[in-house]
C-alpha cells in the first residue's frame, strides 16, 4: 500500500487502556463514557450555535461524555493522537495535571463508543472508507491520520472483535507509510546503509505480532518491518540487492502461505535478475550464470507455491529475460 499523502506529526498515546485507566484511583475520567466522532465535529462554549466554534474534534480522536441537553452532547475533547502501541501515557489524566482537553458542546451526531450497537464495523467502515480517500491521488491531507486513529479506536474500544486484528495491522501499517514516505524526502535516505539513514518507527507493527501472533496480519507487520532492513540507495553494487534477496527469502520461508510470501519471493527473483546486469558489468561471467539460476529456481518455486499469483508470472518473466541477457533494469535496448 502506498499513501500519498504526508503526516507532519503523528505522536501517539496509547489504546487498550480501558482497564487500566479503571484501576487508576482519583481519575474524573476512569468511569466516564468514551467515544469519537466519525465526521469533524465542531465544538462550541455552550449548546448553541450561534457563536463561533473554540476548537473542532476529527475523526478517532476521543471525547468524554459529559451530558445531554436535547440534540447537542457536553463532552471533554483530547487532541491527542492515538495508536495501537500502548507504551505511552495515558490519554486523559487529571485536569491539574492535563490542561489540553477542551470542555464543551457537540452536536450528537456520528457519536460511536465502546457501547454502540456494531460500533466496531462502524468505526472499521469509516476507517477504510478514509483509507482509500488517502490513496487517491487528491485525496484529503488529513485522510490518513484520520483513518489510522479510528482503526485504533476498533481495538481500543473492541478488542474481541473478530476485526480488531485486521484493524490494528491497517493502523499500524498507515503510521509506517507515513514515516517511510516522511524519511524517504531527507538525503539520508539515498544512503546505501541502512544504520546512515533514521529508522522507521517498529512500535505499532512490533506490538501486532506480539498480540496476534500466527495470524495473517502478524505476517503482513513483518514483511512492512523488512523495509528498516534494505539499502537506500544500491549505488550499482552488488551487496545490496545480494542481502536483500536473503532478506526476502527468508521472510517466505518463515511466512510460508502467508498474504506477503508470493511478494516476497517475486522481491527475491527481482534482486537475482538486477544482480545478473551488476555481475556482467562487474566481468564475472560465473556469478552472473549463478544469478540467472537462482533468479529461475525462485520464479519456479513462486509458480509452483503461488501459480494464480500475479507475482509468480511477472518473476517467470524476470527469469526468461535475465537468462536471455535483458537488463531488468535500465535501458534494456540493443
Amino acid at each position: 500500500m502506498r499513501l500519498l499523502s504526508t503526516l507532519t506529526a503523528l505522536v501517539l498515546t496509547p489504546t487498550l487502556l480501558l482497564a487500566q485507566k479503571q484501576s487508576q484511583k482519583g481519575s474524573g475520567y476512569d468511569n466516564a463514557p468514551r467515544a469519537t466522532v466519525l465526521h469533524t465535529a465542531n465544538v462550541y462554549v455552550s449548546a448553541d450555535a450561534s457563536a463561533p466554534p473554540i476548537t473542532t474534534v476529527t475523526p478517532g480522536h476521543e471525547v468524554i461524555l459529559n451530558g445531554r441537553n436535547g440534540p447537542w452532547v457536553s463532552v471533554f475533547v483530547n487532541t491527542d493522537d492515538l495508536g495501537v502501541d500502548p507504551d505511552t501515557k495515558p490519554e486523559f489524566e487529571e485536569p491539574a495535571v492535563n490542561s489540553n482537553p477542551s470542555s464543551g458542546w457537540i452536536r450528537d451526531k456520528g457519536i460511536v463508543g465502546p457501547t454502540t450497537p456494531n460500533g466496531d464495523i462502524l468505526l472499521y467502515g469509516a476507517a477504510a472508507e478514509l483509507e482509500a480517500k488517502a490513496e487517491q491521488p487528491n485525496g484529503p491531507k488529513d485522510a490518513a491520520p484520520q483513518a489510522h486513529r479510528l482503526y485504533a479506536r476498533v481495538v481500543d474500544y473492541f478488542p474481541n472483535s473478530p476485526l480488531a486484528p485486521e484493524a490494528a495491522f491497517h493502523a499500524a501499517d498507515i503510521r509506517w507509510q507515513l514515516d517511510k514516505a516522511d524519511i524517504s524526502t531527507l538525503p539520508s535516505a539515498h544512503e546505501q546503509e541502512a544504520y546512515l539513514r533514521p529508522q522507521i518507527y517498529e512500535g505499532e507493527l512490533k506490538w501486532v505480532m506480539k498480540t496476534y501472533p500466527n495470524t495473517p496480519q502478524e505476517a503482513e507487520a513483518a514483511f512492512d518491518l523488512i523495509d528498516n532492513k534494505l539499502c537506500g540507495d544500491w549505488q550499482g553494487l552488488p551487496k545490496c540487492p545480494e542481502m536483500e534477496t536473503q532478506l526476502y527469502l527468508r521472510y517466505a520461508d518463515r511466512y510460508r502461505n502467508g498474504p506477503k510470501s508470493a511478494e516476497a519471493l517475486y522481491d527475491a527473483a527481482y534482486r537475482q535478475g538486477v544482480l545478473v546486469t551488476m555481475y556482467k558489468l562487474d566481468e564475472n561471467p560465473k556469478l552472473a550464470d549463478g544469478a540467472v539460476k537462482t533468479c529461475k529456481g525462485i520464479a519456479d518455486q513462486l509458480l509452483h507455491d503461488y501459480p494464480k499469483s500475479t507475482y509468480a508470472a511477472r518473476a517467470e518473466s524476470i527469469a526468461f529475460r535475465a537468462a536471455q541477457g535483458i537488463p531488468i533494469t535500465g535501458n534494456d535496448r540493443d
